[in-house]
């Protein structure tokens, strides 16, 4: 894993921030914010999703500010956008992540 960490927050929830390879064919990395109650329920959450190799060791990378602000103002919490952050690119929900590509016509 490239890097990731947490930051826990006043009210005692966490939000986890780990960069991820992109589960699609395109390749690359993707940085995926969870926002939850504990660091083990975030991880668990993007499990469930079928990202099951998640791991979060350390704090090497721990989500910014506007990171935070980001998946707290979001209903689902649980975020992403590919890496390197570009400042044009939208954070986006998770299902654009895990949809699978529209087909050819």
């Amino acid at each position: 894993m490239a890097g990731g960490g947490f930051s826990k927050l006043p009210n005692g929830t966490v939000v986890v921030a780990v960069t991820l390879p992109r589960p699609t064919a395109e390749g690359g990395t993707v940085r995926v914010l969870v926002h939850s109650a504990n660091r083990a329920r975030a991880l668990t959450r993007l499990r469930n999703l079928g990202l099951r190799a998640v791991y979060l060791r350390g704090n090497a990378n721990p989500p910014t500010l506007d990171e935070i602000t980001a998946v707290l103002h979001h209903p689902d919490g649980l975020l992403w956008r590919t890496t390197p952050e570009c400042r044009e690119q939208l954070w986006q929900p998770i299902r654009a992540l895990l949809r699978p590509p529209a087909p050819a016509h």
